[in-house]
């Protein structure tokens, strides 16, 4: 057992850092280091698939076709000309508005696809009022992160907890939803002392945006109205799922299959569109995970955290947001949640502590430290990347003036809001 235990953590380790590193494909690694725990014995094939969370990968698979499906209406870009001109072409309400935008979409959508969907026609808006994208572009990185920790749906790391607590939709809006609503107007708040004597354009200028004309964004009205009607009727299953014993993964994946059937789009596209590589990466961390849980290795960390903790749930509850907080801002928050999530689960054993305030701390920590450095979360990446082929490249320093503090900040919130009505 003790050298099962050692090759367990020797090949997790393994894994984290090439995914840490990315010097390979973190699916690949991932893939890698799941065989491995398979090769070497730790676990078995059907140990391993057991391990496998399958209501998360329902929810993910779920939630993508359903965006693939509307994204095809052209519907999120008739929202950001709108947006435009709500603003009436003054800079810093674009930015307020867009950034409102990000973070409602990004509590109801997965966080990559909102900002790969916003972050173009923010662009065109931009390059029409001859300004630096950049101011536009990083409030839009912090509201999606944001807005996705409102949600059950809105980020990977709730989507994951969710599963493991069998908490619900509604129960994360009414947890982290308010301190998502506060954490959000305080960033605002903070980019508009920030930018407002910095983005100052002639009035001519600002007119250009009402010669953009958001009906011409709108593809197929038809679908559009289909689309629009099956994500409410999902949303609402969403808020009652729990009321009539169906999983979250269940409701996402019948709004899919309905939206499917009715939209009479061809298949295999949307198929494509699905992250699959994201998908596979979840089930890969699940198998890595479950080795260290076979082992024993999740048992020991809990004991530690227990035992430092001494039962103190105020202790565990503020350990665990600071360490999940700033570990995410630099690290991977996916694969961080899914060691922490047997953890919690194993002091909840151990223990005579309530660890729903784990819960919420684990979602906040994870979820809000993305924002802290242009690596802590998957929208941070892409926006990175789109600024680059834009030719106005932000360098990881100059995020980090920006994004650390503020992610401090939501964290001191965050802190704050936890002992006032949990612990």
């Amino acid at each position: 057992m003790l050298s099962q235990s050692f090759i367990a953590v020797s090949i997790f380790i393994f894994t984290y850092l090439f995914i840490i590193t990315e010097k390979i494909d973190r699916t690949a690694i991932s893939f890698f280091g799941a065989s491995l725990m398979i090769l070497f014995g730790i676990i078995t094939q059907e140990e391993a698939i057991h391990f496998i969370d399958f209501n998360t990968i329902g929810l993910l698979i779920g939630m993508m076709i359903i965006v693939s499906i509307l994204k095809n209406t052209g519907v999120f870009q008739y929202i950001a000309i709108k947006c435009g001109k709500v603003a009436k072409g003054e800079p810093i309400r674009i930015i307020i508005v867009f950034s409102l935008v990000t973070a409602i979409l990004s509590a109801f959508l997965d966080n990559v696809t909102t900002v790969l969907l916003i972050a173009p026609v923010t662009l065109v808006i931009t390059d029409t009022l001859n300004l630096n994208p950049i101011p536009f572009l990083v409030p839009q990185i912090l509201a999606s992160n944001i807005g996705g920790t409102a949600t059950l749906v809105g980020d990977p790391p709730n989507i994951m907890i969710g599963s493991s607590s069998n908490l619900g939709f509604l129960d994360f809006i009414l947890n982290t939803g308010p301190i998502s609503l506060v954490i959000l107007l305080v960033t605002i708040f903070s980019f508009k002392s920030m930018y407002k004597d910095k983005l100052n354009i002639d009035e001519d200028i600002k007119q250009k945006i009402f010669s953009f004309d958001e009906k011409l964004a709108i593809k197929d009205k038809k679908l559009l109205i289909k689309s629009l009607t099956i994500l409410l009727i999902t949303v609402i299953g969403f808020l009652t799922h729990q009321h009539f014993g169906l999983e979250s993964s269940s409701v996402a994946l019948i709004g899919a299959s309905i939206m499917l059937l009715i939209s009479k789009v061809k298949v295999e596209p949307i198929l494509h569109d699905i992250e699959w590589p994201t998908i596979f990466f979840f089930i890969f961390l699940f198998i890595l995970v479950g080795g260290l849980e076979k082992v024993g290795i999740i048992d020991k960390i809990a004991e530690g955290i227990a035992n430092s903790t001494e039962g103190n749930l105020f202790l565990a509850s503020i350990l665990i947001l600071w360490t999940s907080a700033i570990a995410s801002a630099f690290l991977d928050n996916i694969p961080f949640v899914a060691t922490m999530i047997p953890i919690i689960k194993r002091i909840a054993l151990l223990s005579s502590m309530d660890i729903m305030p784990l819960w919420w701390a684990l979602s906040l920590g994870a979820c809000l430290g993305g924002n802290g450095s242009l690596i802590g979360a998957s929208s941070n990446v892409i926006i990175a990347g789109i600024l680059k082929k834009h030719n106005n490249e932000i360098s990881f320093i100059e995020y980090l003036k920006i994004g650390f503090p503020l992610m401090i900040i939501s964290i001191i919130l965050s802190t704050i809001y936890l002992i006032l009505f949990y612990l």
